[in-house]
């Protein structure tokens, strides 16, 4: 397909969010709504917009093109997704009441009160390096199609191509922010389903297969197996490290970061809040499902046709825009894009809502959308965004794995010691941290965890961690938490000393 094309899609596509983004910012461009869209924001749109965001460029190419990696994964992911729906229900009724009552705009503050000032800190800082990096990571996967089919044949450097998007992001999102994207990505969402079941379509007919033949292909081949019990020990595929992985990273992904949640703080009540976290996880599960079968569909394509690829992330691009035909090309561009910018602008708004918050103090602050505060969200919103640019261009010149791997080993590195802190702070009220160390521990749990991911095969009888890495992360930063804690004198009722 004709990379003029490819680009003077992409070019429609962004007109039309610049053109949301100027109509639902136009009456109101302060701070109150960027960061929670005035709290009036309906569940149903912030419910279908999650999904985008939730499910990102990873899950639209990198999901299906591990269907069929060397490694076996087949529909093992699918494990892990169930492990998210039950991490989306334990935030629904554990965390979003929470914040809720203490009326947050930054999740990170419930901290402040519950342990200290520098576990607060700590907190918050996690969750900035984590988001720019798992969101880099996203874009990247994006950027390296635009790149391979698009700009290559222009000649323009992957540096440039990166700047163009981060450029297209900031420009529909620094005015309206939290308000611009749920409706944004309310839309992005409907291309990204509506890619997935025409790409199904058109697989399909290139397959002369009808939807029935191809559920029957897809249940005799030899990539529909979802469940794996054998080999615990040295196998990352076991259901059990899937399925608790996808729980307790679905928990510190979504629960503990300020991204997702942002969205959900931005509605009426608890009530719709939580309605909003149950439909969407019925439809999460669903979609993935949708997914696994494009990748063996695809991988069926694939081994009919003799299409060889490098990287299975490669995989769909290849065949979408190289052998299905111009519309189909089209779909699957609609959807990678819609997928992966639903993810990055907001997490941008995220990255700056919990900076201006966490660390310029701006709810403690008397006016909030004054100009001068307006204008320094605006300076820390590019600031986000150049760090992106960087953080995508060094991990371009590193990378050689595949980006859904290397999303979810960085989560079990970064978010197990928010799991810590929260947990500690949930269960166990009567004794008090230490604050000042709080930062080492969270820094020495993840350098032990590091060790016994590269260890464990040798000094634990074989076992080989995968996603549930993320659960020992958090147990050590938990018992790291009590072992330098000491029980609070009854006299001090509520009141936290504020350095120890």
């Amino acid at each position: 397909m004709s990379p003029g094309i490819l680009l003077s899609f992409i070019i429609g596509y962004f007109l039309v969010l610049l053109i949301i983004s100027w109509l639902t910012s136009k009456k109101s461009s302060d701070n109150d709504t960027f960061f929670v869209a005035n709290r009036n924001s309906k569940w149903y749109l912030v419910a279908f917009g999650m999904i985008g965001t939730a499910l990102s460029g990873v899950t639209f190419i990198s999901v299906p093109g591990k269907v069929g990696a060397p490694s076996g994964d087949q529909f093992s992911y699918f494990q892990f997704v169930l492990g998210n729906a039950a991490g989306f229900i334990i935030i629904a009724t554990v965390l979003l009441p929470l914040y809720y009552r203490l009326k947050l705009t930054s999740i990170y503050s419930y901290i402040e009160g519950a342990l200290g000032t520098w576990s607060y800190k700590t907190a918050a800082g996690i969750f900035l390096i984590s988001r720019v990096i798992g969101s880099a990571f996203r874009l990247y996967l994006v950027v390296i199609v635009l790149q391979k089919f698009i700009f290559d044949s222009y000649h323009i450097p992957f540096a440039v191509t990166v700047l163009i998007c981060l450029l297209l992001i900031w420009s529909y999102t620094f005015k309206g922010g939290l308000k611009t994207i749920i409706i944004t990505d309310s839309l992005q969402t409907f291309f990204l389903v509506l890619s997935v079941f025409l790409s199904i379509f058109f697989i399909c007919q290139s397959l002369h297969m009808n939807i029935f033949e191809a559920a029957n292909a897809i249940k005799d081949s030899s990539y529909s197996k979802i469940f794996f019990f054998n080999d615990f020990l040295s196998s990352k595929l076991h259901f059990s490290k899937a399925f608790l992985g996808g729980l307790f990273i679905t928990v510190g992904m979504t629960g503990l970061d300020q991204d997702l949640m942002q969205k959900n703080l931005s509605l009426k009540n608890i009530k719709e809040a939580q309605k909003n976290m149950f439909s969407f996880t019925g439809v999460f599960v669903v979609i993935n499902i949708f997914f696994l079968s494009v990748g063996a569909l695809l991988w069926i394509y694939a081994t009919k046709y003799g299409i060889h690829v490098d990287k299975t992330d490669y995989l769909y691009p290849t065949i979408a825009l190289k052998y299905l035909g111009i519309v189909p090309a089209m779909v699957f561009m609609l959807g990678l894009t819609a997928a992966t910018f639903a993810t990055t602008d907001s997490a941008l708004t995220a990255l700056t809502t919990s900076f201006c918050v966490d660390f310029l103090n701006f709810n403690k602050k008397g006016d909030l959308n004054s100009k001068k505060m307006v204008g320094i969200r605006h300076g820390v919103h590019i600031a986000f965004s150049g760090l992106m640019f960087l953080t995508i261009v060094i991990f371009n010149a590193i990378n050689n794995d595949a980006v859904v791997s290397a999303i979810f080993a960085v989560a079990s590195y970064t978010y197990g010691p928010l799991l810590g802190l929260y947990s500690f702070g949930l269960f166990v009220s009567s004794r008090q941290v230490r604050d000042k160390l709080v930062p080492f521990i969270c820094l020495i749990s993840p350098a032990v965890c590091y060790f016994l991911s590269s260890e464990s095969a040798k000094i634990l009888g074989g076992y080989v961690f995968s996603n549930e890495l993320i659960i020992v992360n958090g147990l050590i930063t938990f018992v790291g938490l009590w072992i330098t804690s000491f029980r609070k004198p009854e006299s001090w009722g509520d009141w936290k000393p504020e350095s120890f």
